[in-house]
């Protein structure tokens, strides 16, 4: 039941992230917003590693780093996507890859959850998909603000590619060995860090954020800490195959505080998806 509460804790989190995000990048461009908000992130990790403690493991540091990387180029990936492409479809699509490659891959590890928590992985998987279309009626739209998107090949390649390296950054903390602390998340954000910033270089979009978004990217980076480490604890603690599909629900939590927060309108498949989404949680909370 840990498990369970670690991963919602971690859903939680990465939708409140996603939504302060989301109000930041209306304000700069969203690399630039990840500029800010990984390298705290990395500071606020490093400092709560300190008193954590841990042993030192190369193969815990090694799938770190490699989750780190993944991450970096998922997050670059995903806003492209986003800025080129229909949210409608790229959202979805990349919420219901990165909710199913860790599932197969638990399965093929040899995980054999309960048959009620396939049943609420199916009904998570599901729910996840009608949480993140646009309601009926609301002209699609893009990050940059254009209209009329279209979901051209390149925008497919985007999207499915931000998926999986969503989808094997979980698999990669999944790799982290117990007793190790927090250290190889601190080397998974310095090197997401060091990505992005070589990112902004080669786009050229290095520069000084403006100071305005300064609070809200440290919001960001605080709730993204949580997330990471609850992640971490809950895939100790639990299944692969369950704790990934509970954090992918995160778009509820988004979708939620876009309502009660931004007053935007939400479509009959968004409320449905989160009562599936709740099912979901109770089918997968009985295997414990």
């Amino acid at each position: 039941m840990i498990g369970v509460v670690l991963a919602l804790v971690s859903a939680a989190a990465y939708g409140m992230s996603d939504f302060l995000g989301g109000i930041a990048s209306r304000r700069v461009a969203a690399l630039r917003v990840v500029l800010l908000s990984y390298p705290i992130s990395a500071l606020i990790i490093a400092v709560a590693a300190a008193f954590v403690g841990g042993e030192f493991s190369w193969r815990s540091m090694l799938f770190g780093a490699a989750s780190g990387v993944v991450m970096a180029l998922a997050m670059w990936w995903f806003y492209i996507a986003l800025a080129e492409g229909p949210m409608s479809v790229v959202s979805p699509l990349t919420a219901v890859i990165v909710a199913g490659i860790p599932v197969i891959v638990g399965v093929l590890i040899g995980e054999r959850p309960s048959g009620i928590s396939y049943a609420g992985i199916a009904l998570a998987i599901v729910a996840v998909i009608m949480v993140s279309r646009e309601p009926k009626g609301v002209e699609d739209h893009t990050v940059s603000g254009a209209n009329a998107p279209r979901f051209t090949r390149r925008v497919a390649w985007f999207t499915v590619g931000s998926g999986v390296c969503f989808a094997l950054s979980f698999i990669f903390t999944n790799e982290i060995e117990v007793g190790t602390g927090l250290w190889p998340l601190v080397v998974a954000r310095t090197v997401a860090s060091v990505i992005v910033i070589a990112v902004a270089i080669g786009t050229r979009q290095l520069g000084r954020p403006p100071l305005t978004i300064l609070g809200l990217a440290v919001l960001v980076a605080t709730l993204d800490v949580i997330a990471t480490i609850t992640l971490l604890y809950a895939l100790q603690g639990g299944l692969l195959s369950l704790v990934s599909v509970l954090v992918a629900l995160y778009p509820a939590v988004t979708v939620l505080l876009a309502v009660l927060v931004l007053k935007e309108r939400v479509g009959g498949w968004q409320v449905a998806g989160m009562g599936l989404a709740l099912a979901a949680v109770a089918a997968i909370a009985a295997n414990g």
